[in-house]
């Protein structure tokens, strides 16, 4: 319709020009219709025919590519049916879309590209510092430290350490790499998740006192919680996160395990006492290698992998997981998981 609109308006013009131009030599209001009639019936007709076979139709396989393609169509099948009546309209809308679509993937292509320049500079970092560490006490050790017993001792429990951290490291890189590629699989299984925080708490319980802080799960908190999920996979995120808070905690602080039940999920929530965050890091948290202060995350080891291992987890659940915090006061990290109805047991 709008195509012999089109053409209608310019036959249109040009019947009344070659009318109006035979009228000014002719003085004849006869010849002035009767060139008006010919010359817009033909204008109409060659102008149609021009525009459909060659411009028309041109606009339609191009509507017709772009629309089958955006598909995921092959070539072949773009080519074989056509969509659309309109595809003059169809094709400025599928082209403004196209070009909305290509900014979003320019913008995540930039942001992706800015992630891999800070990530391998973070990994280079990361593996520099122990490196440099053991070289230093090997070389100091060839250079007659062995000659002194207690201090060649002392080199080789600091290089010991040293590759204890890279080892971590390259263990962490190793997991987070295989849950990004999906190739470590979730076993769901139906558990007691009171009964795993409880075995982790026992895990963990020297390890707290070595940081001086308390670990308290109890009470209400501590009665049975059944969820579908894969256990190992949840003991990981809850020593990663328990280990955090001894990180960041404070001597004689506490760390506090609570669950809540929402609907049909439950809130697991890891609560300390120490430094906390400040609120301009919160979103970067569960980065890889995001540390709020590396100094002193350096003394106190890690990989700065752990944050970023807990959410790969948690979202390969299915479920979420945040932190709020309060700088100078604490940290909560809260993950769900789906609950489910105790099984009932045998008699």
């Amino acid at each position: 319709m709008k195509l012999r609109v089109l053409v209608f308006i310019n036959a249109l013009a040009v019947a009344l020009s070659l009318a109006i131009l035979n009228y000014y030599f002719q003085h004849s209001w006869y010849y002035l219709i009767v060139t008006f009639s010919i010359t817009l019936i033909t204008s109409f007709i060659v102008f149609y025919y021009f525009i459909e076979r060659y411009v028309y139709s041109k606009i339609k396989l191009i509507y017709k590519l772009i629309h089958n393609l955006k598909l995921g169509k092959d070539l072949k099948d773009a080519l074989g049916e056509y969509v659309s009546n309109d595809p003059i309209n169809d094709v400025e809308q599928e082209v403004k879309e196209w070009a909305r679509d290509k900014k979003t993937e320019i913008e995540a292509l930039k942001k992706q590209e800015q992630f891999r320049k800070e990530f391998l500079s973070n990994i280079s970092h990361e593996f520099k510092t122990p490196l440099f560490s053991i070289q230093g006490y090997i070389d100091a050790l060839r250079e007659g430290a062995l000659e002194d017993p207690e201090l060649a001792k002392n080199f080789l429990e600091k290089a010991s350490k040293n590759l204890d951290r890279l080892s971590v490291l390259i263990k962490d890189l190793n997991v987070i790499s295989k849950l990004e590629t999906g190739e470590v699989p979730i076993n769901f299984e139906k558990f007691d998740l009171s009964v795993l925080i409880n075995e982790v708490i026992d895990s963990m319980e020297l390890q707290a006192k070595k940081h001086q802080i308390k670990l308290v799960f109890k009470g209400k908190y501590a009665a049975p919680t059944w969820v579908l999920a894969d256990r190992e996979k949840i003991r990981q995120v809850l020593i990663n996160l328990i280990d955090n808070s001894f990180k960041y905690g404070k001597e004689n602080g506490t760390t506090a395990i609570k669950t809540f039940t929402l609907h049909d999920q439950l809130l697991v929530e890891v609560t300390d006492n120490g430094i906390g965050i400040e609120e301009k890091y919160l979103p970067r948290v569960f980065e890889r290698f995001f540390r709020t202060d590396k100094s002193r995350s350096r003394k106190i080891g890690g990989s700065g992998l752990g944050l970023a291992i807990v959410k790969h987890i948690i979202e390969a659940h299915q479920q979420t997981i945040n932190v709020r915090s309060t700088e100078g006061l604490g940290s909560t990290f809260g993950f769900t998981l789906k609950q489910v109805k105790q099984p009932l047991i045998p008699v």
